[in-house]
């Protein structure tokens, strides 16, 4: 399985998503300047240019018309795919974090950061079929957690939404009232700040990732802890196969720890996991620097991962792959 490099940000990256068709991958880095690449060789197609900071997460609409991206210049920006136009800012007092289209691509969920004496907040505002009709009004600002909300995304019909960040604590909100439904309890919850949440391709599950050194898999309903995978190093980033009971976990030191450890080249690894078992299957390495993002090709036969180190790495299973016994 060799890897394609690819090779575009000057900065460490933040973020990967697939389209839904899974032949572009988007990818967001701290240089201001998300990136779309064809996801079958790794060619890039072109850059999205307008952010003034750091471009924390990203999302694409289902049919692949529009991006929508979150920055610490204070703003989240919906933009054209296809002509890399940018088409409405939603400007914010302090920097966007997450960004996730609802189901539909109606509603859109953005998360900001505490910020001076703000708290962060989550944000849910209407995404307009024509983007001259766009507004920047919130139908619905949710408050409470303390520290930053690293991940919010939609639950089940665009019924609730699931946050998750510093806190440790995973909080479900209903998006008619704003009320708070569930949160997920200290005994079997994450034990440190979560830097990252995936959804099961069904939406029914989805998995949380944790500076406590483990991911765990949580019902998407009740928020009952279904699964843990254990490893040895803060997770940064997380990811489920759509195909095979494969969970994929990238992490790393804080980038500000790297120059005390060990340095031994590329050895920032992808640890797969048996979703079910919570056993190690693999790993895939070549990083040089902390593993930031992960994603899975919705066609489950390809993921790629970034890194601290600024690359795109992108990998297509070998036949091989798809026949693991354990």
């Amino acid at each position: 399985m060799r890897p394609i490099l690819m090779k575009g940000h000057e900065r460490p990256l933040t973020f990967l998503k697939y389209n839904r068709e899974g032949d572009l991958l988007f990818s967001c880095a701290k240089d201001h300047t998300p990136t779309v690449w064809f996801a079958d060789n790794g060619e890039r197609l072109g850059t999205y240019r307008g952010h003034n900071g750091a471009v924390w997460s990203c999302d694409v609409s289902r049919d692949s018309m529009r991006l929508i991206t979150g920055s610490a210049d204070q703003t989240a920006k919906l933009w054209n795919v296809q002509t890399g136009a940018p088409l409405y800012t939603f400007n914010f007092d302090s920097p966007a974090r997450s960004v996730d289209f609802s189901i539909g691509d109606r509603l859109a969920v953005i998360t900001t950061d505490p910020f001076m004496e703000l708290t962060s907040a989550i944000h849910v505002k209407r995404i307009a079929r024509d983007p001259s009709e766009q507004s920047g009004e919130s139908v619905l600002i949710l408050k409470g957690p303390q520290g930053r909300i690293n991940r919010a995304v939609w639950g089940p019909l665009n019924r609730t939404i699931i946050s998750a960040g510093e806190d440790a604590v995973i909080r479900i909100w209903d998006t008619e009232t704003g009320k708070l439904l569930k949160e997920s309890d200290k005994e079997n919850g994450h034990k440190k700040g979560i830097t990252s949440l995936c959804k099961s391709a069904d939406g029914s599950h989805f998995l949380a990732g944790s500076l406590d050194k483990s991911a765990r898999l949580w019902d998407i309903r009740s928020l009952t802890l279904i699964k843990t995978y254990v490893t040895e190093r803060p997770v940064n980033a997380v990811t489920m196969s759509p195909l095979l009971d494969h969970v994929v976990l990238g992490g790393g030191q804080d980038a500000s720890a790297v120059t005390t450890t060990d340095h031994r080249a590329g050895k920032f690894e992808a640890k797969f996991f048996d979703k079910i078992l919570q056993e190690e299957i693999g790993g895939v390495k070549g990083h040089f620097g902390p593993i930031n993002a992960l994603a899975f090709n919705p066609d489950g036969k390809s993921f790629s991962s970034g890194g601290e180190d600024g690359y795109v790495r992108l990998h297509h299973f070998d036949p091989d792959y798809f026949h693991i016994k354990l």
